[in-house]
């Protein structure tokens, strides 16, 4: 009777301590998952995850605080002599260690962190437009988000506008051909280049003119990447890389396929990598190159950055032209995005869906809705609208 009670015993006991070992081995893997790239695989790692889990905390726990001055390696571990020891260091450890790389804390916006200082004034914001378009599409931009950043805003046309100039002094007559071709859009594109290099400010971000571009949210992004390295940013607008052929000579021709940035959307290119595009795109090079792909602007800018030079597009979602639905951009996330668009899609108005403080008849954009969100204390906004 005894003997049989005391193998009862022996296997309970036993028993509780394989649950712990496994409760153990559990919480350090997803400690593990928090702190740390993703772990070898099963094979790599072998037996010895059971056997580490006390010692890895007890690592983990320690800080870099109490690291030595004189070594880059994981600070060293500190035996671990209890149970009690080792849960009240996981749940230290839980509250102590953020979320994985990559991923924003909660109240946060946007993932990356401030790399540099970046003003306004260190941007320069590129407009494209046509002189047919500086009555319908010019003035809702001047008297929305353009009214509060004329300095850093640089509109290129096809035609003298005295009454535009009232409105603004950085308009550029490009003398460049008000159709809508490869050519005449490239010729526009190539006067925009020059004029930012020759402005010497940090970052160069062409728009179109139906673009509304929340100038915070641009200058907060832009600063979480090194203007003096190569940095594209900017959405594609098709979902595979674009297919073209490249003049090699007089008679040989030859495939290439790259990703571009749309100009619908608007993209951005930092100093360092704009003046590496120089061989390519500055004076009448732009031209000679859109030429040579046969491709239109937002295309060769593409093709130089990702085909000729070897730097990948970053891809942003802040972006957003009117070839996507923009009924899908969600109202409480206005504020965060960088560009909205509007006009037709599927043959249907296609713009921000949001309640306001005009009608959809008195602002068919939004673009007058979205800027008073954004700032209520616009003089022709009304005062205590509900969006």
């Amino acid at each position: 009777m005894l003997k049989s009670c005391g193998r009862r015993l022996v296997l309970s006991l036993v028993g509780a301590l394989l649950a712990c070992l496994l409760v153990l081995m559990a919480d350090q893997q997803k400690l593990q998952q928090l702190q740390a790239p993703p772990a070898p695989s099963p094979e790599a790692a072998g037996g010895e995850g059971g056997r580490r889990a006390l010692r890895s905390l007890a690592s983990a726990g320690e800080g870099p605080a109490r690291r030595p001055q004189d070594q880059s390696g994981p600070p060293p571990a500190r035996q671990v002599r209890s149970f009690s020891d080792y849960f009240s260091k996981l749940s230290r450890v839980r509250r102590d260690v953020g979320p994985p790389a990559g991923v924003a804390r909660p109240g946060e916006s946007a993932p990356r962190p401030q790399l540099e200082e970046i003003f306004p004034r260190d941007v320069f914001i590129a407009v494209k437009t046509t002189k047919k378009f500086h009555r319908s599409r010019l003035e809702l931009l001047l008297d929305t988000w353009i009214s509060r950043n004329k300095d850093v805003t640089f509109i290129f046309t096809d035609g003298e506008d005295e009454e535009l100039k009232k409105h603004t002094g950085n308009v550029i007559n490009t003398n460049c051909s008000a159709a809508h071709s490869r050519q005449a859009l490239s010729c526009k594109m190539a006067v925009e280049y020059d004029k930012f290099i020759e402005s010497g400010r940090k970052w160069f971000c062409h728009v179109d003119d139906d673009n509304y571009v929340n100038v915070r949210m641009l200058v907060k992004l832009l600063s979480s990447y090194p203007h003096t390295q190569d940095i594209y940013i900017g959405k594609p607008s098709l979902d595979r890389p674009i297919q073209a052929t490249e003049r090699i000579s007089e008679n040989k021709m030859q495939p290439v396929h790259f990703w571009f940035a749309t100009g619908g959307a608007g993209f951005c290119i930092s100093r360092g990598l704009a003046l590496k595009m120089s061989p390519w795109a500055s004076g009448g090079h732009f031209m000679s190159t859109a030429e040579k792909i046969r491709l239109p602007d937002d295309c060769t800018i593409g093709y130089i950055i990702e085909s000729v030079l070897g730097v990948k597009l970053i891809r942003s979602n802040l972006f957003h032209s009117h070839l996507e639905n923009l009924q899908q951009v969600p109202k409480s996330e206005l504020h965060k995005q960088v560009t909205l668009s509007y006009g037709m899609f599927e043959n249907k108005r296609n713009s921000i869906h949001m309640k306001g403080a005009f009608s959809v008849e008195a602002d068919p954009s939004r673009f007058r809705s979205i800027h008073c969100l954004l700032y209520p204390d616009t003089p022709w906004c009304p005062a205590n609208v509900v969006y």
